[in-house]
């Protein structure tokens, strides 16, 4: 497959741009079912790259993500009102919708999706990719393909991690502010529902589709050699943060209108 850059300016490339990220999406979905299935070593492999290069980056930004913006102002305004015993509920819902999810997403958008948008990158700008195609390989299916398996893939088990390590770095400030373990966990578990914790992996494959999609379509169409890599690497981190932050807000109003419970805190 031979992809076309879409050119013009910023605003006016941007339809564009989106629309032959949609027919990515459709063709990798297609060669997703069609067989025979050649894919299974790259995909293999792709998630043991994934996994290996953003386990450390994950476990550290969901610690700090939690543990500051949202634990340390939290434990705060609890305190100022002597409700620190609420911090666990709070957590429930913070972590649960939105902080692992958007964690795992920064995590392998910036990780593991620039990486795989500059290795696509380099391999168009030495005309690999129209070498595969010259001899009759398809590159979706066995580039593309792969890359937004694992992606979602290990979105989805680093988002347990997130949960996990988002939970602890909560219990630690309700301890550091003088509540208890039990306290923490009989709110957070008062306040944690099933169908959040599906919505958070739902989400989190959401992610883990649109930045591989994303940043293999800049890779696919880089040009201008290896500062032409450099600038798709940019633009693919640029568009896969705007697509992830509106994604997220549409499918949290959502979740939230179809399932209002949700809003209740108990």
């Amino acid at each position: 497959m031979s992809m076309v850059p879409v050119t013009g300016g910023p605003l006016t490339a941007l339809p564009g741009t989106v629309g032959a990220m949609g027919v990515l999406l459709l063709r990798t979905t297609r060669a997703i079912v069609r067989t025979p299935l050649a894919f299974g070593p790259e995909l293999v492999s792709q998630i043991a790259f994934a996994m290996r290069v953003g386990w450390m980056p994950l476990v550290l930004a969901a610690v700090a993500m939690s543990y500051g913006p949202a634990g340390i102002q939290a434990a705060g305004f609890l305190n100022l009102v002597g409700a620190i015993d609420r911090m666990g509920g709070l957590f429930s819902i913070t972590v649960i919708r939105e902080f692992a999810p958007l964690v795992c997403a920064i995590v392998m958008a910036g990780v593991a999706g620039t990486a795989m948008c500059a290795d696509l990158g380099a391999r168009k700008i030495r005309e690999e990719l129209d070498a595969l195609s010259v001899l009759g390989v398809d590159p979706v299916t066995n580039l593309v393909v792969p890359r937004f398996l694992a992606l979602i893939v290990v979105t989805m088990i680093f988002n347990v991690y997130a949960l996990i390590f988002g939970t602890l770095a909560g219990l630690l400030v309700a301890v550091v502010n003088g509540s208890s373990a039990g306290v923490f966990f009989h709110s957070y578990f008062d306040n944690a529902a099933t169908l959040e914790v599906l919505a958070s992996f739902v989400k989190t494959a959401i992610f883990g589709g649109i930045i591989a999609i994303v940043c293999c379509y800049k890779g696919l169409t880089a040009e201008g050699g290896a500062a032409g890599v450099g600038r798709a690497v940019n633009q693919a981190v640029v568009l896969t943060f705007l697509a992830i932050g509106l994604v997220d807000y549409a499918f949290t109003q959502a979740l939230l209108a179809l399932s209002p419970e949700l809003s209740a805190t108990r």
